[in-house]
């Protein structure tokens, strides 16, 4: 035979939903099994009776006692609180059936949808038609409204069985016929609530009948639930009726309403308690990365700061490569923990907001604002850094040339003057003829010549020694020393030259007199003398020094031409570097420009979901994190061009630091972008806005933006809101942009228009919700005890109420009282770690 359904209908106010879809239609042409027909007609009639009882009344016959429709529609006055029309009072069968028929009105406008049942087989006694239409007034008025976990009627009334049921053994609830045959579902659901009243571990499974009769007994006897069923029915019966056990076990979920109210209680308190503790962690996180990343700031904007001059370019070079390193390796995990913290800030801002809680406010000194002006003052310290470097490197670069240009120098000119002083102090004159002073005298004369000439050479010295010390060079003293050296023995080789003149031209005198005394025998002697003078002459004309320096000249030709062709390959593979460099940057910076701009345009997109934003998003930043490589090509081309020393390039605008600067601003807009999407999803779920709501919004936005950067000033913001229908003052605009722009900016960011447009929407607890289910938990006491916690939340969440409740301390305390009403205003109040 086949078991005699219906189909329901609820209407919610909205749509219908058919909300019992496993139903069969009637079936006029069949008859209930009888065993099913008997258990229904007990279990509706015990039912029915439980609650016509209240209006001092029953039922002994469930087909002929609705015939007439008085006590049907009596019955549904009880059931839902609500009067009826007026009966007709007469016995004619007109009068049956209209009583039956407002019986039926009434529950048809209650959203239910009767099929094949009419009021004139009801009055005509069809047990068929009655028992469906009981069971679709308990489904109505007992079933339909059981609720868990979103689920509803049949499947919200088995999942609670299953969740009550869970922790015992022998116990699993699939279905409302077979897993009640034994009894112990039924005395489990007792247990569960009543554990005084059985001892649920002394029950056999093998003893169905004594566990059925016992959960029967308990339930009509401690839990005013009358005996709906009969055992021997239930265990003798191959399958159950599932309509009588669902009548019977939906009793029992009534009568457990004050447990599960208090469950519902301890719920809502764990999701409060829950969204507390996940808000708190975020804003351990928030405080301990701001914190690490503020400490790395301060420890390297010195570092940066410090233009201090190192003495050597081997020195200056490890500082730029130690500053290679900070750009490289240490500085782009700061900028994503930066990017990440401002990301955990707005994702946390948008939960608190959506929970119905006060923004947070970080620790002195960790706001963003604090974090981004702490940022600020390290780039402004990291911006001139590099250039100080390089210019520091040409710096000791030419400074190097100079000491080896006056190393040079001063050497040759040492070279030339050793000795000098002591050629210069010789008497070897005192002892010289005539001719040989005057042959000393014409040597002297050509050591005169030399002697002027290397006057340039010597100031040439002094010069580059000044330059050495203008440019500050580290070893200035040194070159101080030998330039005075040489200034010094200078002067004495002057002071030398002149005596020796001197001394000289006195012994020519001295001579010539001398000479005029042998002139007789000269010119006896003239031919011997012109010979011996022409000799002597020529012997002592050594003028070698400017043979040596042309010797020298020649020499320097080759290695001259040498020098310059290594100039030139050096230069042509600097060209080459240039070049190499010019046609990625011009490639890269392009690149990054574009993404910049696919960015903007697909959060300007007003026709495609939040959803296909974010998956258009995510492959953006999969492409633009896989481009990584590229930058770290360009780096390394920068670095060759830095270490060959090139300061110039013809060949592109681009420089590395406006790549830098880029990459890393672009990297932050992908990751921002992104969280500023996931908080609008956030957003719109949690406060129910549909996606034409959020085009709208996201339309009326871009509309008033007139700069198309992102943000609406504050005028275009108040056209928006004029356009959308507020009526808006002075003083309630400017209420309302304290909400939008807390920290005076003057703009309107999209997701601060989007909170403000769904503050008012949001279905969020509140601290009285709280404060209700604690004290439904305590059971109407202004206080709470521990071991009330412990016993009805989950020892994660009791331990945390009691780690943070303040002892009660009102006229009625106890001793370890906790007051959970300031537990509960504190949640929501300002939040403070």
């Amino acid at each position: 035979m086949t078991q005699i359904e219906t189909t329901v209908e609820y209407s919610n106010g909205y749509e219908e939903d058919e909300y019992m879809l496993q139903e069969d239609e009637w079936d006029r042409d069949l008859l209930l099994d009888p065993a099913w027909e008997k258990q229904q007609r007990k279990t509706f009639t015990a039912w029915c009776n439980s609650h016509l009882r209240k209006a001092g009344t029953q039922i002994e016959n469930i087909e002929d006692d609705f015939r007439n429709g008085l006590k049907l529609m009596l019955l549904l006055e009880v059931i839902s609180g609500e009067r009826l029309p007026k009966p007709d009072r007469g016995k004619m069968r007109f009068h049956k059936i209209a009583n039956v028929n407002k019986a039926l009105d009434f529950i048809t406008s209650k959203g239910v949808k009767l099929v094949s049942i009419g009021a004139e087989e009801i009055v005509d006694g069809n047990v068929k038609m009655t028992l469906g239409m009981i069971w679709t007034i308990i489904l109505r008025f007992a079933i339909q409204d059981i609720s868990v976990e979103e689920t509803s009627a049949k499947e919200g009334l088995l999942l609670w069985c299953q969740r009550k049921t869970a922790p015992y053994r022998n116990v699993n609830v699939q279905n409302f016929h077979l897993s009640w045959k034994d009894g112990l579902a039924f005395c489990a659901l007792i247990h569960r609530h009543r554990p005084d009243l059985i001892d649920y571990a002394k029950l056999n499974k093998d003893d169905p009948l004594g566990n059925l009769n016992l959960a029967l007994d308990i339930a009509e006897k401690h839990l005013d639930i009358p005996k709906m069923l009969d055992a021997e029915d239930i265990v003798n019966t191959p399958k159950p009726d599932e309509r009588a056990i669902m009548t019977y076990v939906s009793c029992f979920y009534h009568a457990f309403a004050g447990a599960e109210q208090a469950e519902t209680a301890a719920n809502r308190i764990c999701k409060v308690l829950g969204v507390n503790q996940e808000n708190e962690k975020m804003m351990e996180e928030y405080e301990k990365l701001a914190s690490e990343l503020l400490e790395w700031i301060r420890r390297t904007t010195p570092w940066l700061e410090n233009r201090a001059p190192e003495k050597t370019i081997s020195e200056m070079q490890q500082k730029l490569e130690d500053f290679r390193d900070y750009r490289r390796q240490h500085k782009p995990p700061k900028v994503q923990e930066k990017c990440q913290l401002e990301i955990n800030f707005n994702t946390l801002q948008t939960k608190l907001r959506i929970s119905n809680r006060p923004n947070f406010m970080p620790s002195e000194g960790k706001m963003v604002s604090d974090i981004a002006s702490a940022w600020k003052g390290l780039e402004q310290a990291e911006k001139g850094y590099e250039e100080w470097l390089l210019t520091e490197i040409r710096r000791l670069q030419r400074l190097d040339h100079l000491a080896e240009k006056f190393r040079q120098k001063a050497s040759a000119h040492e070279t030339w003057t050793a000795g000098k002083d002591e050629l210069l102090s010789l008497k070897d004159f005192e002892s010289a003829s005539l001719f040989e002073v005057r042959a000393l005298l014409r040597k002297h004369e050509a050591f005169e010549s030399d002697l002027a000439a290397h006057q340039d050479r010597v100031e040439q010295i002094a010069a580059i020694a000044q330059e050495l010390n203008e440019l500050d060079f580290h070893d200035a003293a040194t070159v101080n020393e030998r330039c005075q050296k040489i200034c010094d023995l200078w002067d004495q080789l002057g002071t030398l030259t002149q005596k020796r003149r001197d001394a000289l031209e006195r012994t020519e005198k001295l001579l010539e007199t001398i000479d005029q005394l042998f002139l007789e025998f000269a010119k006896r002697a003239a031919p011997f003398n012109n010979w011996m003078e022409g000799a002597m002459e020529d012997l002592q004309d050594m003028f070698i020094v400017h043979t040596v320096e042309e010797v020298q000249v020649k020499q320097l030709v080759p290695q001259r031409d040498s020098s310059l062709q290594e100039e030139l390959a050096l230069q042509q593979s600097h060209e080459r570097l240039r070049r190499q460099f010019a046609a990625q940057a011009n490639l890269i910076g392009p690149w990054i420009q574009t993404r910049m701009e696919e960015i903007g345009h697909s959060t300007m997109e007003v026709s495609e979901t939040l959803e296909d934003q974010m998956t258009q998003l995510k492959q953006l930043e999969h492409v633009i994190v896989n481009y990584k490589p590229n930058i770290d090509t360009l780096e390394g081309d920068h670095q060759l061009i830095q270490e060959s020393l090139i300061f110039d390039n013809k060949h592109t605008n681009y420089t590395m630091e406006h790549i830098r600067v880029g990459w890393e601003l672009l990297l932050t807009t992908i990751a921002r972008t992104i969280n500023e999407i996931e908080t609008q999803i956030l957003t719109r779920d949690a406060k129910g806005i549909s996606q034409e709501q959020m085009n709208e919004f996201r339309s009326s936005f871009n509309h008033f933006d007139r700069k198309k950067n992102g943000a609406m000033e504050a005028d275009d913001f108040r056209a928006c809101l004029i356009s959308m229908g507020y009526d808006l003052g002075e003083a309630e605009f400017a209420r309302i942009m304290l909400l939008v722009d807390a920290s005076g900016t003057g703009v309107v960011s999209f997701q601060s228009f989007i909170d403000f447009m769904t503050r008012e929407t949001a279905d969020t607890d509140t601290a009285e919700q709280v404060v209700a289910s604690f004290r439904i938990l305590a059971t109407d006491k202004p206080y709470i005890l521990v071991e009330e916690l412990q016993r009805e939340l989950p020892a994660e969440q009791a331990e945390y109420c009691i780690s943070r409740m303040p002892p009660y301390t009102g006229p009625d305390a106890v001793e370890g009282a906790l007051d959970y009403t300031s537990f509960s205003t504190a949640l929501y109040g300002e939040s403070d770690l």
